[in-house]
């Protein structure tokens, strides 16, 4: 797709979780469109939630079944959804009879994209707790990403997670997995995979000046001290670091995760690499909460999300914050305009 060809698409907004937050957050930033300095939008969900929920936080929008190409003719006037299933989950509520819905919505995203009728995916939270009820195998967004994806595009694809916002960008090499199982699961492999991945779509997706500078968290509290807490940052990260210089990626560490998040330590890095979940989240929603973006990786098509929650107890309040749904639109239109991945 050409740079201009992605401008002229609108995005594409899958739904998300039914029973959180995410519905008034589309139906807010619609009513601010003048604001949003995006292509138009198309939610892909259940046009009747969202009446719903317009109603109920008091957001005048009226609904317009289109198919994608028809966002931006409406877009002025009316609230665009490309009609996918019903749900029936009350604000706060959630309903696993809901689970089909939501995941559809979010295969017909990476469809559309790979089709090229919309230019990138941005996705509203989901719930994983009735979509594992349901029966979805895949532990979040980013695994059941790259699952479709290998089989839209007929081959296989890491996808990385990077938490990102202008003052920090930061990867967790294991994602969605007990703590236990992280620390059991990590792999030098697994840990330059991954820095190879985001070294790459840094320069091509970013365009960032000075692409292959990655920090790497250790593992260990103070990053094991020379085995007294610990071997694997000495076996594992610091072998993995050694490789991702070979490659030519400026690569250091690793470092003492609780010393690496300070103005001045970001400042020496494009991208920090943590081992787990929560030592790559904790600093981003400590930074910047309301702003933060999550962005897959490693993947043929952008994909960008708000780094929040479903926000059960606010949902059908009107209360949200859309600052980082706003964010996750802008960035996603931003990539949209370089080269698709080889």
């Amino acid at each position: 797709m050409s740079r201009e060809g992605a401008l002229t698409r609108p995005l594409a907004l899958s739904m998300g979780e039914p029973a959180g937050v995410g519905p008034e957050l589309a139906l807010a930033l619609w009513r601010d469109r003048d604001r949003l300095s995006t292509p138009p939008f198309t939610v892909l969900g259940c046009p009747a939630t969202f009446a719903a929920r317009a109603r109920l936080v008091g957001i005048d929008a009226p609904i317009a079944e289109v198919e994608p190409e028809g966002a931006p003719a409406v877009f002025a006037d009316r609230f665009p959804v490309t009609p996918v299933g019903r749900c029936v989950a009350e604000p706060g509520k959630p309903n696993s009879a809901d689970a089909k819905t939501v995941i559809e919505a979010i295969r017909l995203g990476v469809e559309l994209v790979h089709g090229g009728r919309c230019s990138a995916l941005v996705t509203l939270p989901i719930a994983k707790a009735p979509l594992v009820e349901a029966g979805f195998p895949h532990p979040g967004h980013t695994e059941y990403l790259g699952a479709l994806s290998e089989t839209l595009w007929g081959r296989p694809f890491r996808a990385v997670m990077l938490l990102w916002a202008e003052e920090i960008a930061v990867v967790p090499v294991t994602v969605h997995m007990p703590l236990r199982e992280a620390c059991e699961r990590l792999t030098e492999d697994d840990i330059v995979a991954t820095g190879e991945i985001v070294a790459r779509d840094l320069c091509r997706r970013f365009r960032i000046e000075r692409p292959r500078r990655l920090a790497v968290a250790g593992l260990n509290p103070h990053a094991g001290e020379n085995g007294v807490l610990g071997h694997e940052d000495d076996a594992i990260v610091a072998p993995a670091v050694e490789r991702l210089k070979a490659e030519g990626i400026i690569a250091t560490g690793p470092h003492p995760a609780d010393t690496m998040f300070h103005a001045a330590a970001r400042a020496r890095y494009d991208a920090a690499l943590a081992m787990y979940h929560d030592q790559a989240l904790i600093p981003v929603k400590t930074l910047a909460f309301d702003r933060a973006v999550n962005v897959t990786l490693g993947l043929p098509f952008v994909r960008t999300s708000p780094d929040h929650g479903t926000a059960f107890d606010i949902a059908g309040t009107g209360a949200g914050d859309p600052s980082s749904l706003l964010a996750a639109l802008r960035l996603a239109a931003r990539m949209a305009r370089e080269p698709a991945l080889a």
